[in-house]
């Protein structure tokens, strides 16, 4: 294919300016501690770019079974769980890069999908160590919890941004230390202080949280286009009050700077409770078996799914009906068919 004329003179344009950039900081005219410096910058600013190209990855989802093979000593009830919420937490501390949010210096202070990303799986890890400690690991509500699991939580509930004294990594890593203290106990046949009770109210907790959370994100992925939304926060019930006034008509919009940071939080989320979800289709089989709910379940599995599909290297945010893509309601769209799959599951559980 031919060259248009127009295209051949800016590429000569560009070049001339390339060979005189190249001749004035690296000829041979130069002193030798002008033309290393020179040299010196090149070379990292090329290192900090290749870096950022490759650790701006997505780490792949795992299987949850294997993961609970190689880190629980037997197989019991709530074992896939507690190691998949342990195999997430590695995997966020040592994927390529390592943990960026925290990042002070290039090329981590320079990149803020994965650091999004991070942070949507921490705020799963959270919920579910809470859910861990609340539900999951007592009988009874006025049972004791376990001190493994708390311990874990103030770990995981530290600022994710914490550079150094103490860095977020090493909370993280002690909080994963905790979780796999009450994994080894759970495992031990000969010891009856670590339980893991697969109850239907238990797993209706924390799906409640789930559900929240989810609603929030699909609240939020809409909003790329900006909405005028009615205010229903009174609505369903004639006596309810809030704390103060609010307009009965709100435009909702998000900033166009944080469009490509909700996006990655909801897939950094969303990545997170795949396995999670898929672990919990294990330990509660039997729950879900009696309850004819196990499809249900895969649904919201196979609806998350499509939230990690490839994406384009840029988040487009064309209008709803606009000639451009929208990436933000593409995802909102899998979101919120998964969020009232939960609501339909959770009352599936209720029922008796």
């Amino acid at each position: 294919m031919k060259m248009p004329r127009w295209a051949k003179k800016w590429s000569r344009k560009v070049s001339d300016v390339g060979d005189a950039l190249v001749d004035d900081y690296t000829g041979p005219h130069n002193p030798l501690w002008v033309r290393a410096s020179v040299t010196v910058v090149l070379v990292y600013l090329l290192t900090i770019l290749i870096l950022c190209w490759y650790w701006d990855k997505e780490p792949a989802l795992f299987d949850v079974a294997e993961n609970a093979q190689s880190r629980a000593t037997a197989q019991v009830v709530g074992g896939v769980s507690t190691a998949t919420l342990i195999g997430i937490v590695d995997t966020l501390l040592t994927k390529r890069g390592g943990y960026l949010s925290n990042d002070i210096a290039p090329p981590g202070m320079l990149m803020d999908n994965i650091p999004n990303w991070e942070y949507g799986v921490v705020i799963q890890v959270r919920d579910f160590n809470k859910a861990l400690r609340e539900a999951f690991s007592r009988s009874l509500s006025q049972s004791t919890e376990d001190g493994d699991l708390a311990l874990a939580e103030s770990r995981f509930n530290f600022d994710h941004n914490s550079w150094i004294v103490p860095a977020t990594e090493s909370e993280y890593r002690e909080g994963m230390q905790y979780l796999e203290s009450y994994l080894k106990r759970l495992s031990d046949r000969a010891q009856y202080d670590a339980q893991f009770y697969a109850r239907a109210d238990n797993l209706r907790y924390w799906l409640g949280t789930v559900e929240t959370r989810l609603g929030s994100l699909s609240q939020r992925l809409s909003a790329s286009v900006g909405q005028r939304r009615i205010n229903t926060d009174l609505a369903g019930e004639a006596a309810s009050q809030q704390s103060t006034n609010t307009p009965g008509e709100l435009v909702v919009k998000t900033p166009w700077l944080e469009l490509d940071d909700v996006f990655y939080e909801a897939r950094g989320s969303t990545w997170a409770l795949i396995q999670l979800l898929k672990a919990i289709e294990i330990d509660f089989d039997e729950i879900l078996r009696k309850k004819n709910a196990r499809v249900s379940l895969q649904q919201i599995i196979r609806e998350l799914e499509g939230t990690q599909q490839a994406v384009f290297p840029v988040i487009l945010n064309g209008g709803g009906l606009g000639l451009l893509a929208n990436h933000s309601l593409v995802m909102a769209s899998y979101i919120s068919r998964a969020n009232a799959a939960i609501i339909d599951l959770r009352e599936l559980l209720a029922q008796g």
